[in-house]
């Protein structure tokens, strides 16, 4: 769990069908009050960077009441979380600054690979071979990451028809919904601009309502599986006048016209284009902020640790 969005989707998505058992991620400020279905067979995951999150700290003794092991994924040393806990994966980033973490949360997911592939070997879900390969293709992510850090020229253009906007929207299927949460909750986060992540394929349910002419949209297309569906959604937006800008493979291929803005990320398995798709949403949440003349590193009303519910 996590005081957070993002890994409501992210991390079941990755862990469950690899160890085809259920994965129920919880936002921890709400997991007190949900009577969990958890017992002394549950392990119960504990992500926090700060490792003092109040309500994450809360979760945890409430899952060794129910007498569930835990394991904490931190970044502090001796924090509460990391002390408390019965497990700790330390994921080293280093100390941090802003209070919109960012290499905080792709050492989280890294966190999270390795764990699934772990229990997975475990399991006898993969064979030593396809741990080995999973990985590889992890290790693969460290210069797609460097690619795109390598466009960030490119990208602080993209700026440009975001901040004059009062909103954004952010779209994606599967795991690119997923990736589209943490992209809104930045730009919202430290550049103010209102912005929120929808499923596309929930658009027609009513949230296409909110679609006018130039609004952004970005929207991210990488899952194989679900591609010419969210073809279709960003086709849909862009008939009602949305400022498209399109995340998706280097391969793929698209129309011409289907976006404004089109930025390639590296071929590669779509579990891992999570992490050089961070990159390119960090840097649009933080040029807009520098193109607002806000504080990147400590936005208002927000604090580094919430020691409070």
């Amino acid at each position: 769990m996590r005081n957070g969005h993002a890994y409501r989707h992210g991390g079941a998505c990755l862990i469950e069908p690899i160890l085809r058992i259920p994965v129920t991620v919880t936002i921890a400020s709400e997991f007190r009050y949900e009577q969990p279905l958890i017992d002394e067979r549950t392990l119960v995951l504990i992500i926090s960077q700060s490792g003092e999150t109040i309500d994450t700290l809360a979760a945890l003794r409430l899952a060794h009441d129910y007498g569930s092991k835990t394991l904490a994924i931190v970044n502090v040393k001796g924090s509460t979380i990391a002390r408390e806990s019965d497990y700790v994966l330390y994921t080293h980033a280093g100390p941090e600054i802003a209070v919109a973490s960012t290499k905080a949360y792709s050492v989280q997911l890294a966190a999270l690979y390795m764990i699934g592939c772990r229990m997975a070997l475990v399991r006898g879900k993969f064979t030593e071979n396809q741990a080995m390969d999973f990985l590889a293709d992890l290790l693969d992510v460290i210069p797609a990451m460097e690619t795109m850090i390598a466009q960030e020229e490119k990208i602080k253009a993209v700026v440009s028809h975001i901040i004059p906007k009062p909103d954004a929207f952010f779209i994606g299927r599967g795991l690119d919904y997923a990736f589209s949460l943490e992209g809104a909750l930045k730009l919202k986060e430290i550049s103010y601009i209102h912005a929120e992540a929808y499923a596309a394929g929930e658009l027609k349910h009513g949230t296409i309502a909110l679609i006018s002419d130039q609004v952004p949209v970005i929207a991210i297309a990488t899952q194989e599986h679900v591609f010419a569906k969210t073809i279709s959604n960003i086709r849909e937006v862009k008939a009602r006048g949305a400022f498209v800008i399109l995340l998706t493979k280097e391969s793929s291929v698209v129309d011409e016209n289907l976006a404004d803005i089109l930025i390639r990320i590296p071929d590669m398995d779509d579990h891992f284009t999570v992490f050089p798709i961070a990159v390119v949403l960090q840097l649009i949440a933080y040029y807009a902020s520098l193109g607002k003349d806000l504080d990147v590193d400590q936005p208002r009303n927000l604090a580094k640790s919430v020691t409070v519910e």
